[in-house]
């Protein structure tokens, strides 16, 4: 009996180290994110086309629904099945928060710095945004690596951008319960 609580002991100590190593600062490593694990993962088509895989992926592999967007640490990465401007990005994404409610301004004021990071994609590229569920971080992946190409320091904005696919209000409601597991 001594063996096995001594057993669960090791074990629950170790699970916390891992937990709190996956909880790290969402700067401390450009790859950490990387090797969470995965909630759920959906396909974006529109009509005959697909636009994208997405994935959402936390430290523990659960997304915990509360009224924050961002409650936790998670990192949502998409997979790109066609070239799609930069111009093209920041239309769809003012379009999404419009859906969504957000005022002009705001919107606005959110777009101005999404301008600044937005890269032109090509198929098969790769678009990242890791959030510690205050700020974060977007990656960029084509076939020469992973680079991170902006910072979001806004908690607003932070939340506004995930709302597009996490918020219960959300254009596309399907994908939001694959991401987070609710298929």
């Amino acid at each position: 009996m001594k063996a096995r609580n001594l057993l669960i002991t090791l074990s629950t100590t170790l699970m916390v180290l891992f937990a709190s190593y996956g909880y790290a600062s969402v700067g401390s490593s450009t790859a950490e994110w990387k090797y969470w694990r995965t909630v759920g993962q959906a396909q974006l088509s529109v009509l005959f086309f697909d636009i994208y895989q997405s994935r959402l992926l936390t430290p523990t592999g659960v997304y915990e629904q509360t009224d924050d967007i961002t409650p936790h640490p998670l990192a949502l990465s998409i997979h790109y099945q066609r070239d799609i401007s930069r111009s093209q990005l920041i239309d769809a994404t003012e379009e999404q928060w419009e859906k969504l409610g957000y005022s002009q301004s705001r919107r606005k004021q959110w777009l101005f710095q999404l301008e600044g990071i937005f890269p032109d994609i090509k198929k098969g590229q790769r678009l990242a945004y890791v959030t510690d569920g205050q700020t974060g971080h977007f990656y960029y992946q084509d076939s020469g690596g992973v680079e991170q190409i902006g910072v979001i320091e806004d908690e607003s904005l932070n939340d506004a951008f995930l709302a597009i696919w996490l918020s219960p209000q959300t254009q596309y409601p399907k994908l939001r319960d694959q991401l987070i597991g609710e298929k």
